[in-house]
């Protein structure tokens, strides 16, 4: 495995981690999270907000 490599997934790593920690803040903040972020994690941004805040 080369350093390239290594360092592209650390970096993938922590963007995903960032966008969990955003979208999870907006959410709890009763805030609409950005679709990008939404996609990074897998989640379809128009189904998402569907989704019924109670």
């Amino acid at each position: 495995m080369s350093k390239v490599s290594v360092f592209k997934r650390i970096s993938n790593a922590i963007s995903l981690f960032g966008s969990a920690i955003e979208v999870s803040a907006a959410v709890e903040g009763r805030r609409t999270p950005k679709a990008s972020q939404l996609r990074e994690l897998g989640i379809d941004p128009a189904a998402f907000a569907k989704i019924r805040h109670f």
